[in-house]
């Protein structure tokens, strides 16, 4: 049985307490293997998917994620919409700790990070002008909404290298800028999926008002850990409630984010490329 729905829990969001049902899967991709196996269960009466980011013991830093077998993972157990929640910090003064914000851009801060499926003799560029997924994050926010979170609609999501935080230079720009909030992991999750032709939207979960606040011009894990475990509660609501309002008719961009990226001509398309990426290019590639 395909499960349509997958759950990526970033920093203090490692388990589903709702989950029932569970066994845990281990899958093998192309890639390498993802950050843990995924654990397989029941919540709110739909099948789900839910993988660790960071591994068990949150043992993977962000620039050790291997987010193409974390992704090509979920594709492979038909996966269509990915849920993920993670730790950011606010860069402005209204996106207080503790409250959610539902993001609808990215700005790239990272180096050297796999990002996409594609070469190897198959070139694809694929749309990302709207990184998330315009309905799936609609769906959150409203999740987010009846669990009573103080919640945000948009914003930029500067996703930064790590895993050291942010100078004072670096937090005092992106605000100059006009960011949002600051992590470390959720672009390339993004980028992936699009590519996968999975919908994807962000749970981001303020822990702190990164080193620009007067307050908080040391941000330290002890102080995100705190905030997280309070929030974790919350956060799981908000997942649950959205698992229950899917599916929904998947008329987004994100659906068909292949068919007029593919740019290799099929023939010249290497056999062993063909074979590597069947689940993601294969209806294309016939």
């Amino acid at each position: 049985m395909n499960i349509q729905i997958g759950i990526i829990g970033g920093s203090g969001l490692y388990e589903m307490a709702e989950l029932t049902d569970r066994e845990e899967k281990r899958v093998e991709t192309p890639f390498g293997e993802p950050s843990a196996p995924y654990v397989l269960g029941t919540l709110r009466g739909k099948r789900v998917a839910f993988l660790a980011r960071h591994g068990a013991g949150h043992r993977l830093s962000p620039s050790e994620l291997n987010f193409r077998a974390n992704i090509f993972g979920f594709k492979t157990l038909g996966v269509e919409y990915i849920l993920s929640a993670s730790a950011v910090g606010s860069l402005k003064e209204e996106y207080k700790p503790m409250d959610l914000l539902i993001p609808d851009q990215f700005f790239d801060r990272t180096k050297s990070r796999a990002s996409t499926f594609f070469g190897e003799g198959l070139v694809a560029h694929v749309g990302f002008a709207h990184p998330f997924c315009k309905p799936l994050s609609k769906v959150a926010l409203a999740a987010a909404r009846s669990a009573g979170a103080t919640v945000h609609e948009g914003g930029t999501y500067v996703c930064m290298e790590g895993p050291q935080f942010s100078t004072l230079a670096e937090s005092k720009l992106y605000r100059a800028w006009g960011m949002d909030v600051i992590g470390m992991t959720n672009l390339q999750e993004a980028k992936l999926a699009r590519e996968a032709e999975i919908c994807y939207s962000t749970i981001a979960l303020i822990t702190d008002y990164d080193c620009w606040h007067p307050d908080h011009d040391q941000v330290t894990v002890d102080m995100i850990i705190a905030n997280l475990t309070e929030n974790a509660r919350t956060a799981q609501q908000v997942i649950a409630s959205a698992v229950g309002a899917l599916p929904f008719d998947r008329t987004c961009e994100c659906a068909s984010a292949l068919k007029h990226a593919l740019i290799t001509r099929p023939d010249s398309v290497p056999p062993s490329t063909k074979q590597k990426l069947e689940p993601i290019v294969g209806k294309y590639l016939r």
